[in-house]
């Protein structure tokens, strides 16, 4: 695509615009965190004068890196206040769940935290900014705890789950276990009362 032809406005949002005519495969690209099976997801973006296009899924795509389940939910959330954390939530099994976590508006430091017991990386978490402006995703496999901070006001996120949600399976741990050692962008101000009574490790 002629770079011209994208108003400047457009061109300095960040956004890395790719041919029609680009292999399938390198339109998703799937950044290994330290924690094994944990993924950034770079969605390659489509456009030109009239705006832009991006795949957020392909069941062949995620088979590549394992994924074999289907999503059985779709959730959104909203978060007012910069500084707010969410988390860390898990499932515990039967009910593990594998989540794709992604924002629409605004910014979010997105934390995952292995407590996968048989893991080289038990314990230890990895954290990432995900925003509507850089388009990127986290993947989350099961056993793992997740959670995240608002890193703007008006934070929204869009969650694909591979479990239905399980009351009684609900559980999670503090956002700052000391055996964890998150270290959040900002002092974490708004936090539920659920999420200050997760048990420490």
């Amino acid at each position: 695509m002629d770079d011209r032809l994208v108003p400047a406005t457009r061109r300095k949002c960040g956004i890395l615009y790719i041919k029609p005519d680009q292999p399938v495969h390198d339109i998703m690209i799937f950044t290994p965190t330290p924690l094994s099976g944990n993924y950034l997801i770079a969605p390659r973006v489509l456009g030109d004068h009239r705006g832009w296009f991006m795949r957020t899924y392909c069941k062949n795509t995620f088979a590549e890196i394992g994924h074999t389940k289907e999503w059985v939910q779709m959730n959104h959330s909203y978060t007012a206040l910069k500084g707010t954390v969410r988390g860390m939530h898990f499932q515990q099994p039967p009910y593990a769940e594998i989540k794709l976590v992604r924002c629409i508006a605004g910014a979010a430091y997105d934390v995952a935290v292995d407590l996968r017991e048989n893991s080289a990386t038990y314990l230890q978490w990895f954290g990432a900014e995900i925003s509507a402006s850089n388009k990127q995703m986290m993947y989350i496999p099961e056993g793992f705890a997740h959670g995240f901070q608002a890193i703007t006001d008006d934070v929204e996120l869009v969650y694909c789950h591979s479990e239905f949600y399980t009351p009684e399976s609900e559980s999670g741990v503090r956002y700052n276990d000391p055996k964890i050692n998150i270290q959040w962008p900002f002092e974490p101000l708004e936090i539920s009362d659920r999420d200050q009574k997760h048990p420490l490790l």
